[in-house]
């Protein structure tokens, strides 16, 4: 005998975005008597024969004679159904599998039910929270004459699924190597060149410039070919020709040194133009790890080799992709050297036996930087001799000298500030004046001491005595 027909289908649904409204549709067709539907959140924690189910909706046709909650067209002899579930404002929790359940009357009999289900996954999506650059390696100061690699560092948080991240300088989109490329391709038993392994429209020119003598002071002619040679043997970056090549650019260098003009505004950054590349490769790394709430914190990491007569002053903007967000999420920072610290010195006034602190206050900077990037080090000394602790230096914005004598009166002091792209100094003499209190306590101190002495005298003169007597 016939049973009936049942076929149970929901509607698929997009990724919805934490705190809109969804609905979940649930579309049955038969040829039977409906007896119920039940809809169930799945949960993803395991108990015994399975998973748990969280029951949201039921729908008992025994005890409901209308049916408020489904629409239903007549197919012939089939009843298409559908069942709604409205979910308001969803949230992290939300997220999951969803199934409906559906139950008809058998048609051989009454007391029969035959069940058929459909399932389908509510997946919420997050958009990111927040968004940092900041600068990966420890403070490193200013070199002359070594290059260094400098990494910033893009920070996401709270982003449900992780976001697509990608840098920017100055506006336009930076070409990367990923870190995972990197790693074959600076295996020895690969190859010596960079330029074998990358296709150079996409990760830039990464050569040996020739030692022309426009680029060499003749003071340093010897120390920038040492520097280079040792470069090209660890970063394998031998030009277009080979290294024979190169070493016969530096050949015709040193026998024609030249002495390079330097501007008197940047001698204090006096950059080794040889050692840099105006086309440096960016190396490209990005980690993720899962927050407690089920987000994502994503860490993604862009490193060259800094050059500072390029990149002072170098917008480098992170930017994210996510499906939450309408448009991309961005943060930016200005890569600036410090110049000109400005010194303020609490008290103004200082005294004998004051605390004094100087510390700075910020720097001179150019029109497109609001401030330096990376942050400084902070170096103080004493001209001409050590710290009023006995140190000869300290490391920190402020400088603290507590009680300070006269002695310091007129000293001077230096503030070094430096970062990867630059360093300066600033000056401040300690002008300290007398402390009419503290003479006044000195004054009544002495006095105090005076009205003691004549009784110190008298009993000193009453115990000779009385040894006289005795004797």
């Amino acid at each position: 005998m016939f049973k009936g027909y049942l076929s149970v289908s929901i509607q698929p649904l997009p990724s919805v975005v934490i705190g809109d409204t969804v609905t979940l549709k649930c579309n049955f067709q038969t040829d039977g008597n409906l007896r119920e539907i039940v809809w169930f959140r799945v949960s993803t924690q395991v108990v015994e024969g399975g998973s748990a189910k969280q029951k949201i909706f039921t729908y008992d046709a025994m005890y409901n004679s209308t049916y408020s909650h489904m629409e239903d067209n007549h197919r012939r002899e089939d009843l298409v159904y559908q069942s709604t579930v409205r979910l308001p404002e969803v949230q992290m929790e939300d997220d999951g599998l969803y199934e409906c359940h559906v139950g008809i009357y058998d048609k051989s009999s009454t007391d029969k039910v035959i069940l058929a289900s459909g399932s389908i996954t509510l997946t919420v999506i997050v958009p990111p929270k927040s968004i940092s650059v900041v600068a990966a390696n420890s403070l490193a100061p200013f070199s002359r004459y070594e290059a260094h690699n400098f990494t910033l560092v893009c920070i996401v948080t709270g982003a449900k699924p992780a976001p697509m991240v990608y840098f920017k300088r100055d506006g336009e989109l930076i070409d990367v190597v990923p870190t995972a490329q990197l790693s074959s391709v600076e295996d020895p038993s690969k190859g010596r060149g960079l330029e074998k392994s990358f296709d150079r429209r996409l990760v830039g020119l990464w050569s040996s410039r020739a030692l022309t003598s426009g680029d060499l002071d003749d003071t340093k002619l010897k120390k920038s070919q040492l520097e280079q040679e040792g470069k090209l043997a660890r970063l394998g970056q031998d030009g277009p020709d080979g290294p024979e090549k190169g070493r016969e650019h530096g050949s015709k260098s040193d026998s024609e040194p030249t002495t390079e003009v330097i501007p008197e505004t940047v001698v204090s950054r006096e950059f080794p133009r040889w050692v840099q590349s105006s086309d440096p490769l960016y190396y490209f790394q990005q980690q993720q790890h899962a927050a407690r709430d089920g987000t994502m914190e994503v860490r993604a990491m862009l490193t060259w080799s800094l050059n500072p007569q390029l990149d002072n002053d170098a917008l480098f903007s992170c930017e994210v992709n996510h499906p939450a967000l309408s448009m991309p999420m961005q943060a930016e920072v200005t890569l600036a050297a410090p110049r000109g610290p400005k010194l303020s010195m609490s008290p103004s006034k200082a005294t004998v036996g004051d605390t004094v602190r100087i510390t700075v206050q910020g720097f001179q900077l150019g029109p497109s930087a609001s401030e330096v990037f990376p942050e400084p080090i902070f170096t103080w000394t004493k001209v001409g001799g050590p710290l009023l602790d006995g140190r000869e230096e300290h490391n920190g914005r402020e400088l603290i000298m507590e009680r300070v004598p006269a002695e310091l009166n007129g000293s001077m002091f230096r503030c070094t500030a430096q970062n990867p792209l630059g360093s300066t100094d600033t000056h401040t003499r300690l002008i300290v004046f007398d402390n009419p209190r503290l003479r006044k306590r000195q004054f009544i101190a002495i006095n105090a001491a005076a009205r003691e002495c004549p009784l110190i005298l008298i009993s000193l003169l009453l115990l000779l005595s009385l040894t006289c007597e005795l004797t």
